[in-house]
């Protein structure tokens, strides 16, 4: 038998020496997969060399039908498996190798079945062929190596057993006829599949057309319908600005008249308000090198009135990509920035006054202190003086009419270049002017105001005379902050209040800095009582006759963390005009007494007198009385051995209501000191109504007598004081006493008690119940 004549590249033969056994079939493995084959079959099968040989004497039972149909079954198996690994290299498909295979048997049974069929039957062999297209397997190389598959192994391995010669050659006839319909219905099916293909192709090139004609259409109705519909203006112009479309919207925004438009070139709309940058950005966008831009940008309309807007400018290329149009998108923005305006002027003025308030003052000043080197600057800060008296009196509406008064004389006043006149808030205004000589300028400024202010106002029928007071910062711009600037102003201007008022003063570095540390000190009070930081020294009073030791004073002092031991002169005046001189004044009436006590218990029960010193405010505090006996009765501290001091300035003019509480605590035995008398001007017959038992001479009576001879006048006004005083039974005290002539003196004109540096400098409290006249002495 003759080997096939034609095995396509890549069909697997049956090649023992190199293919695998899963890959290609040899000779002896076809035969083994047939075990029904008669020798003399397989001997026909294999060519002439069997018929050199002759016939085999042994013969082979036929088997059973149901063996001959497992053998078939497994024949046509080992069929697909070569045809499958033959052309699944070339087959587009998702399935695997096995499962490819298995789409096989069904079609090699076919082939099978067409083969032993009588007649022989084309059709069905087109339908494999067919079917091979349905599959995937549309590459030429796939049939070129099904057909040497057929031509190789169909017979060999699906023909019949037993044949001869004659019948062989039959069977390769047939198998030559299947090759042939396969071929046919290969190709028919593939043509018929591209022809599908190609009339699918075109229905969907027709129908992508038809659809995209047909969404060309809608969107240019779309955009129609947006560019006539919109609520923004929108407008078209080619690249030299040429303006060749808007739609209603903005023709509305420009007043209606199409032709002012319409004949107009982009290049016509400036606008003295436009910056730089605009025009920048559409030369860059008219050559294609800027998509787009927004801006805010003004136009004149026809009648000259200026029509602000949000301006999008968008650049419109062709198919190519060059640049053609450019689309322009405009939002009326006039009234929201009028409107933005008007909030922006309320923002930064006086809704009363209409002067420019402490915000846009603020950013006017700092503009000022960062001018350019060599600029200078003056700051006028205004208070009007007693204005709270016009608001009391007169009502807040008449005390509004008078600021709107006083306003617009100061914008009378700041009418040269650089000046500008703003109200800070109640009755405050500043005023600044900007030079190379603000130092006189302001000067002037300053008299121009205080001239302005001294002119009467009339108010419903009165004539009210307006003062102020002035602090006034000069100097170059560029090394204070504006908040330096107004705190150092504010400081200068009551400094000038302070003075009597009506007047100006320029601003001092060392008397800011006291303000400062005043403020740092008020500031740092409560605190410091919380703390523990107050401590309270001792100075003896003593006895003139004999110089032994009557009381003490209670002087109290603050342990400040940064600036040391602070007398009360430092700090009492702003415990006052805080309220924190109530607290402080219990705690220092409080730890006084305690201290008598101890001295009582230490001394066997002689008493000693304390002397605590009594504010203005705390005279006025309705727990005054309540207060002092609680602290009497906490420590067992007779009345009488507590003296409360009280400055002859709190008493001028005092009423019955305000002595009752003194009277209350004189009556309870409790002694009251008069200070500093003869500083305050008071009526000598005002002594016989005071509920006093003591009086406390100034230290400036005393002053002439530190020498000798001793002023003749300072003798005589003691001489007579402690005459009356005597005569109205009251004891009398000298402070101050710093020398032994000047204790003599005042011992010989009669004074009961003093105090000074002569006996002794205020001290710890373990000193004073030891002390003596000698003690005293020693220690100066």
């Amino acid at each position: 038998m003759r080997l096939p004549a034609a095995v396509p590249p890549g069909t697997p033969t049956p090649d023992p020496a190199s293919a695998p056994e899963d890959t290609a079939l040899t000779a002896a493995q076809a035969e083994s997969a047939c075990p029904q084959a008669t020798p003399q079959s397989r001997s026909r099968s294999q060519g002439g060399a069997g018929d050199e040989e002759g016939p085999a004497t042994t013969r082979i039972t036929p088997a059973s039908p149901a063996a001959l149909r497992s053998g078939l079954e497994d024949r046509i198996a080992r069929f697909a498996t070569i045809w499958g690994r033959a052309i699944f290299p070339v087959t587009a498909t998702s399935l695997t190798r096995p499962e490819f295979e298995r789409h096989l048997v069904p079609l090699t049974r076919t082939l099978a079945e067409a083969l032993h069929a009588r007649p022989s039957d084309a059709a069905v062999a087109q339908r494999v062929g067919a079917e091979l297209v349905a599959v995937h397997c549309t590459d030429p190389e796939a049939l070129s190596r099904t057909l040497g598959v057929v031509e190789s192994y169909l017979v060999l391995y699906c023909g019949p057993d037993g044949a001869g010669t004659e019948g062989t050659e039959e069977y390769r006839a047939r198998c030559a006829r299947l090759q042939h319909g396969i071929a046919a219905g290969f190709a028919r099916a593939l043509r018929e599949r591209t022809l599908k293909e190609q009339e699918a192709i075109a229905r969907s090139a027709l129908t992508a057309r038809a659809d995209a004609q047909q969404a060309l259409h809608a969107s240019e109705e779309r955009f129609r319908a947006v560019f006539e519909g919109a609520a923004i203006g929108i407008g078209i112009a080619d690249l030299e600005g040429n303006v060749l479309e808007v739609n209603d919207t903005l023709l509305q925004m420009f007043g209606g008249l199409e032709g002012h438009v319409r004949s107009r070139n982009v290049s016509e709309w400036g606008h003295p308000d436009d910056t730089p940058h605009v025009w920048k950005m559409y030369a860059e966008l008219v050559r294609g090198e800027r998509e787009h831009y927004r801006v805010e940008k003004p136009y004149y309309r026809h009648d000259g009135t200026v029509l602000w807007t949000n301006l999008t400018v968008s650049l419109l290329r062709d198919a190519e990509g060059r640049p053609q149009y450019q689309l322009a998108l405009m939002e009326d923005t006039t009234e929201r920035r009028l409107l933005n305006l008007r909030l922006r002027y309320e923002a930064t003025h006086d809704a009363l006054t209409g002067l420019p308030n402490r915000t846009l003052f603020f950013e006017r000043l700092e503009k000022a202190l960062n001018g350019a080197g060599g600029s200078r600057f003056g700051l006028c800060y205004l208070d009007l003086d007693g204005f709270k008296a016009v608001n009391d009196s007169l009502g807040h509406s008449a005390g509004d009419r008078l600021l709107v008064e006083v306003a617009d004389r100061l914008q009378s006043c700041a009418t040269g270049p650089g000046e500008v006149v703003a109200r800070l808030g109640g009755d405050e205004f500043v005023a600044l002017t900007t030079g190379p000589e603000t130092e006189e300028t302001a000067t002037e400024l300053a008299v121009r105001i205080l001239t302005a202010l001294s002119t009467p106002i009339r108010l419903d029928g009165r004539e009210l005379t307006v003062r102020g007071s002035i602090g006034i910062v000069e100097g170059p711009a560029g090394e204070r902050t504006p908040a330096e600037v107004l705190r150092s102003a504010d400081i200068t201007m009551y400094r000038a209040k302070a003075a009597g008022g009506n007047r100006f003063e320029f601003a001092d570095a060392e008397a800011d800095a006291r303000a400062i540390t005043r403020h740092g000190l008020t500031n740092a009070l409560p605190a410091a009582l919380e703390r523990g930081e107050f401590f309270i020294e001792y100075q003896p009073l003593v006895h003139m006759h004999d110089g032994s030791v009557h009381g003490a004073e209670a002087l109290v002092r603050w342990s400040h963390p940064q600036y040391g031991v602070l007398g009360p002169d430092r700090f009492i005046p702003l415990a006052e005009r805080t309220g924190l001189i109530v607290p402080l004044g219990r705690w220092v009436l409080e730890e006084s007494v305690r201290q008598a006590r101890n001295w009582q218990n230490q001394l066997g029960g002689s008493a000693l007198r304390i002397n605590v010193n009594l504010s203005p405010t705390q005279l006025h505090h309705p727990g005054l009385v309540a207060d002092t006996v609680a602290v009497l009765e906490n420590s067992g501290l007779a009345p009488g051995a507590l003296c409360l001091e009280v400055t002859e300035s709190a008493l001028i003019g005092a009423d019955d209501e305000f002595l009752e509480p003194l009277r209350r605590l004189a009556a309870l035995g409790v002694d009251i000191a008069l200070d500093d008398f003869g500083t305050g001007y008071s009526n000598l017959a005002n002594l016989r109504r005071l509920p006093v038992s003591v009086l406390k001479l100034d230290r400036s009576f005393t002053q002439g007598m530190q020498q000798q001879p001793a002023d003749p006048v300072d003798v005589k006004i003691v001489e007579g004081i402690v005459a009356l005083a005597h005569s109205l039974e009251l004891a009398v005290t000298v402070e101050g006493v710093e020398t032994g002539a000047q204790a003599a003196q005042l011992r010989d004109l009669g004074c009961d008690t003093a105090q000074g540096w002569y006996y002794a400098r205020p001290g710890a409290p373990d000193r004073i119940h030891t002390l003596s006249l000698s003690d005293a002495v020693s220690t100066l």
